[in-house]
């Protein structure tokens, strides 16, 4: 939920990323306490008072103009997602609460068939809170053992930060353990509760200095395509594409796919991965049991 202090670590997050030089502003004669810009920069980039820039930061303002709104965005160079997450931490409060967020999601039976037809393209379902639902057996065999792991602890977010088989899996484990915190981030929505995302990030938090520092650094992600470097004992490092389609209709749910390029090196490691298991174990694609 949308609260002052939320409103104020979103904007000094923001401020302290960009560098006074970068926007023109001469060395300062008196020490920085902080990185970043100060606030009366930030006012003096936007056109606003100080006063009302640091009411704002505080959660003390009423609505916020457009124009206002957008000149702030400008001098804290605010991305698409971000400016979408101030507005919906500045806008007015709906008339009546939002619903809660579902606590358990639902997977459609036509999406569980087409994971499963999809193999041998590694493929995984998952949750706005990162939360595994679905996947088939080319995924079980690239990342990890789904199947093993009690239905509570199917999660991507925990997986990274809890288990030591995700930094061998990842080469670069800091990048994806980073754009992971940033997309929970994103999927915190601020004007609607949700406890499980908040037993999530309370749990990760505790257990995990890297998450915790992740979370307080307050950036934004959202999952898209590109590629990443994945490591498995039995073939070596790969570099593999991926893809993510958001599923409509399905309160957040995205689907992830993993392909090489044709014909390159990892194109054969992964083809090599997949249909090496396959032989061994004799097993056909199967997705997630029903727990």
């Amino acid at each position: 939920m949308t609260t002052p202090s939320t409103l104020r670590e979103f904007l000094i997050s923001r401020r302290s990323e960009i560098d006074p030089a970068s926007v023109g502003l001469p060395p300062s004669s008196t020490p920085r306490r902080s990185r970043g810009l100060r606030r009366e920069e930030v006012a003096a980039l936007a056109g606003v008072s100080v006063d009302y820039y640091a009411r704002l930061e505080q959660g003390r303002v009423g609505n916020v103009s457009d124009q206002v709104l957008t000149a702030i965005e400008n001098a804290l160079r605010l991305d698409p997602l971000e400016r979408e997450h101030l507005r919906a931490l500045v806008g007015p409060r709906p008339a009546k609460p939002l619903r809660s967020a579902p606590a358990k999601a639902r997977v459609r039976v036509g999406l569980r068939a087409l994971i499963e037809a999809m193999d041998p393209i590694p493929a995984i379902l998952q949750g706005p809170r990162m939360e595994v639902l679905a996947w088939n057996r080319a995924a079980r065999i690239l990342l990890t053992d789904f199947d093993a792991m009690p239905a509570r602890e199917r999660n991507i977010a925990r997986w990274l930060f809890l288990s030591q088989e995700a930094r061998t899996r990842y080469p670069d484990w800091e990048e994806v353990a980073t754009s992971t915190v940033a997309a929970l981030r994103a999927a915190r929505h601020p004007r609607l509760p949700d406890e499980a995302l908040e037993e999530l990030v309370g749990e990760l938090a505790v257990a995990s200095q890297d998450f915790a520092r992740y979370w307080a650094d307050y950036r934004l992600f959202k999952h898209g395509h590109g590629k990443k470097r994945i490591f498995q004992e039995t073939v070596g490092e790969m570099t593999l594409n991926y893809e993510t389609l958001d599923i409509s209709g399905s309160d957040g749910q995205f689907l992830s796919t993993y392909t090489a390029d044709v014909g390159s090196p990892s194109d054969e490691k992964l083809r090599l991965l997949i249909s090496w298991d396959a032989t061994l174990t004799g097993t056909t694609p199967v997705t997630s049991r029903r727990d």
